[in-house]
């Protein structure tokens, strides 16, 4: 290395060794990081999220031995956990810092893509996850070239079917139908229900940051740091964005003014979206009269 080569930092040069190892197997077809280190926000507790594509995964044998390769002796390891995608976690040694290590196939991801990009199918929040995920990835190893392919191909305009059918699935869901999240948070207050109070209100700001995110043509970040992804990336936005959202997440299950709360943000919300000319039509069709918010009933 000369002088006037950047030095890599700790992330990126443990990211690095790590990935030549894995493409030193040949079912391995690329390697690549993505996460808070790779988007600027890497910090003290970030750890490094590194996807391994393959269309048979690694062997546990393999994958083990590369955790006991770059593990601290006295750090834990775990291996071939299921909970989300398979993967594997462990404290690097020499960095210090945590590895998280995910196996996808080819085929998946491809398909991932493909329902949001082609199908414009939405999920009711988060839908645009993998989309972000792959476009800001950072190749490692790329074995045939298939990665910055897909990667070529989902650097592509959002597309405005999709934005739609976000907010067609996502808006009607905050207060406007029956079975809204506003509704099952009051009746969950009515019971005295803080588990679900605190379930519909996640899910809730779930859809708020999906439909703020696709307004702004945004592929969605994903579900840590969303206001300030929100305040960076999207200049259409409620402007007490920040205020309400910290008001709603931060009630409590007997709070009087939670209900307000969130028909301020739902109202909010709905300025932008009529302002970008998306009311959904299932809304215009499907919810008429349009229904009164229910009021909070008194605890017992």
């Amino acid at each position: 290395m000369t002088p006037f080569e950047p030095v890599p930092s700790p992330a990126e040069a443990t990211a690095a060794r790590i990935a030549e190892a894995f493409a030193a197997d040949l079912v391995v077809g690329a390697v690549a990081w993505a996460g808070s280190f790779t988007a600027g926000f890497g910090g003290d507790g970030s750890d490094i999220d590194l996807y391994v594509y393959a269309d048979i995964i690694p062997s546990l044998t393999y994958r083990a031995a590369i955790a006991a390769r770059f593990s601290a002796p006295d750090g834990a390891v775990e291996l071939d956990n299921r909970f989300w995608e398979p993967g594997d976690e462990w404290l690097d040694a020499q960095s210090g810092i945590w590895i998280d290590v995910m196996y996808r196939t080819p085929a998946w991801v491809e398909d991932q893509l493909t329902q949001v990009l082609d199908r414009h199918e939405a999920s009711t929040g988060y839908t645009t996850c993998f989309w972000h995920n792959v476009i800001t990835s950072h190749a490692l190893f790329d074995r045939s070239g298939w990665f910055g392919q897909i990667q070529r191909d989902a650097n592509r305009p959002y597309p405005d079917g999709l934005r739609r059918a976000i907010v067609a699935k996502n808006f009607p869901l905050l207060g406007q139908i029956h079975s809204s999240y506003r509704y099952q948070i009051t009746a969950a207050q009515g019971r005295g229900d803080l588990v679900s109070v605190n379930h519909r209100i996640a899910a809730f700001l779930a859809s708020v940051f999906d439909i703020l995110f696709a307004i702004n043509w945004v592929p969605h970040p994903g579900e840590k740091r969303q206001v300030a992804h929100a305040e960076a990336l999207c200049p259409v936005r409620p402007p007490d964005l920040e205020e309400l959202v910290n008001r709603i997440a931060g009630s409590d299950v007997g709070d009087q003014s939670l209900p307000g709360a969130i028909d301020v943000l739902i109202s909010r919300v709905e300025q932008l979206v009529d302002a970008a000319g998306l009311t959904p039509e299932t809304q215009r069709c499907n919810v008429l009269p349009k229904v009164s918010p229910r009021p909070l009933p008194p605890r017992p």
